[in-house]
């Protein structure tokens, strides 16, 4: 029942995740091959707070979520011009830098060593330590970030970054400025990211930059395509499905180092087989042109 428990701890963080990229990549088309530095930022300002200053989880998981929106900012500013192939690669290499930001400020994150001993949340002095108690947290935040992106993509607003999707250059013939948007964007899905990041640091407990690699922006990614972008629903169907398949393998008795590199192959494959059968993935409602 604790695994249990554990697994659906873990699906609420990815569809936090998965949910704040599928506004950037599912509902206004910019490529981004970098959200786990967003979800690095979280985790490591909410675990630093935390450790090194005493201050409370939840005051870690504003400034947390802050400093990733923050760090979104710094990323697309320059990058507003990009498009297609170029932005990837932009957001790639910005993944990339604060991997390395993450791994070689050992004065500051002690680098491959980690940071342990991360604190847990707490509500009336009533610690949530246990899983299930973690659990509920991570459902109503979850609820939250639905809430919100329902909000945002349901009405005008929404409707413009569906017409930057689909034609950029005839949403700002509308008069829309588009740079705007996509900026906002960039920095809304950073803070859910970030929401995401101090989640797990504080659950975890532990954190160290082999949680934050590139490989794991491409994992995200790859929970949008498969639930379907453009989908809320999807984005929580795409996180849940991903999270739980790959558990599977620990029932086949595949040593360690065999079933990680195992688990990146059979994302790769459900990534070429979906899309050449489903590009617009399981509940989807726009796919790759």
């Amino acid at each position: 029942m604790e695994y249990l428990l554990h697994i659906l701890v873990i699906c609420g963080i990815y569809s936090i995740l998965t949910l704040s990229l599928n506004l950037v990549v599912g509902y206004t088309g910019l490529a981004s091959l970098g959200h786990a530095a967003f979800f690095c930022v979280g985790a490591y300002i909410s675990a630093l707070l935390s450790l090194n200053f005493g201050l409370s989880p939840w005051i870690g998981l504003l400034l947390g979520a802050c400093g990733a929106a923050a760090a979104g900012a710094v990323i697309s500013v320059p990058s507003l011009r990009l498009k297609g192939d170029y932005l990837a690669l932009a957001t790639f290499g910005a993944g990339v830098i604060v991997y390395q930001i993450a791994k070689n400020w050992v004065s500051l994150t002690r680098g491959p060593m980690g940071l342990p001993g991360i604190p847990s949340f707490s509500i009336f002095g009533f610690a949530l330590d246990s899983t299930w108690s973690y659990l509920i947290l991570v459902a109503v935040l979850t609820g939250v970030t639905v809430f919100v992106l329902q909000r945002l993509v349901g009405g005008a607003y929404g409707r413009v970054l569906r017409s930057i999707r689909d034609d950029e250059i005839a949403s700002e013939a509308l008069g829309k400025h588009t740079d705007k948007y996509k900026l906002q964007v960039f920095v809304v899905g950073a803070f859910f990211a970030g929401i995401a990041g101090s989640l797990y640091a504080h659950y975890i407990t532990f954190i160290d930059p082999s949680s934050f690699t590139v490989m794991e922006s491409i994992t995200i990614l790859l929970m949008v395509i498969f639930g379907g972008m453009g989908s809320i629903k999807g984005s929580l169907v795409g996180a849940t499905l991903l999270v739980i398949f790959p558990e599977m393998l620990r029932f086949l008795g595949m040593p360690s180092s065999i079933a990680a590199p195992m688990r990146q192959m059979i994302y790769g494959l459900l990534l070429v087989v979906l899309m050449i059968r489903r590009p617009k993935g399981v509940l989807g409602k726009y796919g790759f042109r």
